[in-house]
Parts: C-alpha cells; structure tokens; sequence
C-alpha cells in the first residue's frame, strides 16, 4: 500500500509539472503567434505552481530532500545527536502544524466569503487548500521522521523516512 501511495504522489506530482509546462507553453504561443492568449491559462498554471509547492515541501521531507547545515550537527554522535535533530524537527513541526491550522482557516474564510478567482472565477478556497495539505502532510512525515531518529541506533542523519 505504502508503495501504491509512493508512487500516486510521484505521477501527481509530474502530471501536474507537465500541465503547467502545456499551458505555459500555450500562453507563450497564443501570445506571440496568434497575438492573443486566453488569461485562464497563466491564472491555472500559477494555481497548479502553487499546489506543487506545498505539495512539493511535503514530498521533500519524505525523501530527505530538503536543505540543511549538515556541519554543527556531525560534530555529535548518539544521543546528543538525537537530540540536537529531534530539537529541529519539533521546531520544524510547530511551523508546518501552525501552516496546516491557519491554512485550514484562509480555506474556511474564503470558502464563508465566496471569493473567486477573477479569469476562471473558480473559488478561491480551491487554490487555497494547497496550505493546509502541505502543512499537514510536512507535519506528519517530520513526526515519522522524529520516529525514524530515536528508532534507529546509527549516527547517520535522518534522510528518507522508511515507516
């Protein structure tokens, strides 16, 4: 199952990336060819950025991806090492849970006050939603990892989470 959903968040996310190239890639030829290009292309391609990014973040902390000062933390080994990592993901944590619950309030605000988009007039809490999701979904994949760290008995830094 893990691996089913390993892979769904991949193809999602390269699905979405050559969406966005397409419709960039439109805009670009319907301005310079045509002289005139539909707006609801440059307004979806800048929502599905959006998206991926918080979607991105997510995916990143997963595999480890994400950047870091490696050299302060390699002077420690073992339990001082742990604790110095467990230190920065609760702070790294407390930010992406802070995201995710006022995130969930931007949605619910737009959603109570009917805001659209103003090309495709689409609702504004639909763009919106990527906040709560990459908050949360960093949220729980920096808890895995906290796990992650005091489960293993290496002085290796954390890296992929293997849950």
């Amino acid at each position: 199952m893990k691996k089913k959903f390993d892979v769904l968040e991949e193809t999602i996310l390269v699905l979405t990336l050559a969406l966005m190239v397409a419709l960039i890639f439109s805009q670009v030829v319907g301005r310079y060819v045509f002289s005139s290009a539909p707006s609801w292309t440059e307004e979806l391609a800048r929502y599905i950025h959006i998206f991926q990014v918080w979607a991105g973040a997510s995916y990143a902390v997963k595999k480890g991806q994400h950047i870091r000062i490696e050299s302060f933390i390699e002077l420690f080994k073992g339990t001082a090492r742990k604790v110095l990592e467990t230190a920065a993901l609760i702070i790294w944590f407390l930010l992406a849970l802070f995201l995710a619950v006022f995130g969930t309030q931007l949605v619910l605000a737009s959603l109570q006050n009917g805001q659209v988009t103003p090309a495709m007039q689409m609702p504004m809490w639909l763009p919106f939603l990527a906040i709560p999701i990459g908050g949360g979904g960093m949220a729980i994949r920096l808890l895995q990892q906290l796990l992650t760290i005091w489960r293993t008995n290496d002085d290796s830094p954390s890296g992929e989470v293997r849950v």
